[in-house]
């Protein structure tokens, strides 16, 4: 992002305002609506919410009082409000990609099919789209990819979300030329496959959180999906299913992130993981074949080698969304997107036993959580996309707990969008 302000402050100067649409006002829509408010150069010029009130409150929490702020529920409405400099509130986000002065819609709901939706909206109106919620793009990201170069937009994941904050370790790396060995995450919450929305309430309130949303951080789930996300984007995949949840302090992974031969945890390398312990950042194993480049990292007290860390503490997720933005609008350029087809896929697994004619959810749910496998062993062992899975997804056999789910065994609720759309993806990648 290196100049990216003096490119807001000309867009500023220029009256070139960057005009946002963000769908949803949870706490990462709301923080990035109050972030992007206190920017030069773009400004969240519509939010929608399933409850106004949320939409509201996001720009409430920016100083932006509510003389400023214009309720609507129809797009002329919307439109002119827009035109005439107001902050626009509704609970329709079909306006979002709708409306004539937008020129980039966000999705932060988390919520798959609701991504779907907004994502491919947002594009077939000509609007670039960056997707906050990773769960739709594992399930679908190369889909979207496809229709955004169909209509000449930008389809991108975020900067600051794990998956996007390492992928610039990892474009830096590879661009001074290193080999990158190992791609991952800290774990921000301590591992609980059994904890549920009720279980984690009391939590959730205090932190301003949806239930969902910490239960999905807490059950392992969020950071599968992300590492999901990093080995689509650059083609590293698991070393194992579920990854190995490495324990270690920033000075001791580059030896944990050996071969087990040599020492370390792995069985090879070119993979995605998670560290419990490194948290909130991110990191990059990497190495070199060159005698002198090792030295100079061992010059630049980087360690001894072979392999060396560039981490990353933290990730500021929505506060850097809007660079995303701004990326895509001034430069065209994304900053995280999937390769041409799946490498990795977020699979189902049970979290407590599951009866023949049961009901299950989804992400953040009481039944179950994802997990992380190659597309290729995915697609052999017929393991759910966990993306799609909602209430609606019935069992058709009793299933144990921690049991991974295959397609045999539910019936999943084919008349979701984003189901239809995956079925697009799979046809376009023969499978």
């Amino acid at each position: 992002m290196l100049n990216m302000n003096q490119k807001l402050i000309k867009r500023q100067q220029e009256g070139k305002i960057i005009r946002t649409g963000i769908v949803g006002a949870g706490q990462m829509g709301r923080g990035m609506v109050t972030q992007m408010a206190l920017m030069q150069g773009i400004t969240p010029a519509i939010v929608s919410d399933i409850a106004i009130e949320n939409a509201i409150h996001a720009f409430n929490y920016a100083g932006i009082k509510d003389d400023q702020i214009a309720i609507v529920n129809t797009l002329t409405e919307a439109n002119k409000m827009m035109e005439m400099g107001k902050f626009v509130a509704t609970t329709d986000a079909n306006l979002v990609s709708q409306a004539n002065l937008v020129e980039c819609a966000i999705d932060a709901t988390g919520v798959p099919d609701v991504g779907a939706k907004v994502a491919t909206d947002a594009m077939k109106n000509g609007k670039h789209c960056v997707m906050l919620n990773v769960e739709t793009d594992v399930v679908i990201g190369p889909y979207l990819k496809k229709l955004a170069q169909q209509q000449g937009v930008i389809y991108t994941g975020s900067a600051g979300d794990e998956p996007g904050a390492v992928m610039e370790l990892y474009c830096f790396a590879k661009a001074i030329g290193m080999d990158v060995k190992v791609m991952g995450k800290g774990k921000n919450n301590k591992l609980d496959y059994d904890c549920n929305p009720d279980s984690v309430l009391e939590e959730a309130t205090r932190r301003k959180m949806s239930p969902k949303m910490l239960c999905s951080f807490k059950d392992g789930t969020k950071t599968m999906v992300e590492m999901t996300a990093m080995s689509n984007a650059t083609g590293l995949v698991p070393d194992i299913i579920g990854g190995h949840g490495i324990v270690s302090d920033v000075k001791g992974l580059a030896d944990l992130c050996r071969l087990k031969q040599d020492g370390g945890v792995l069985n090879k390398h070119g993979v995605v993981e998670y560290v419990n312990g490194i948290a909130p950042g991110v990191f990059v194993a990497v190495s070199t074949e060159n005698e002198e480049i090792a030295y100079q990292m061992r010059y630049h007290s980087m360690g001894n080698g072979p392999l060396w860390i560039l981490y990353r503490p933290y990730h500021l997720c929505n506060l850097e969304t809007p660079l995303t933005v701004a990326k895509a609008v001034i430069d065209g350029e994304t900053t995280i997107v999937p390769m041409d087809g799946l490498v990795s896929e977020c699979i189902t697994v049970a979290k407590t036993d599951l009866k023949a004619g049961q009901t299950i959810d989804g992400i953040g749910g009481f039944t179950t959580y994802g997990s992380i496998a190659t597309a290729t062993e995915s697609d052999a062992k017929g393991y759910v996309p966990y993306g799609l899975v909602n209430k609606n997804t019935k069992m058709l056999k009793d299933v144990k707990k921690g049991q991974l789910i295959t397609k045999d065994m539910v019936q999943l609720d084919t008349s979701t969008l984003i189901y239809k759309l995956r079925q697009e993806q799979d046809k376009m990648y023969g499978k």
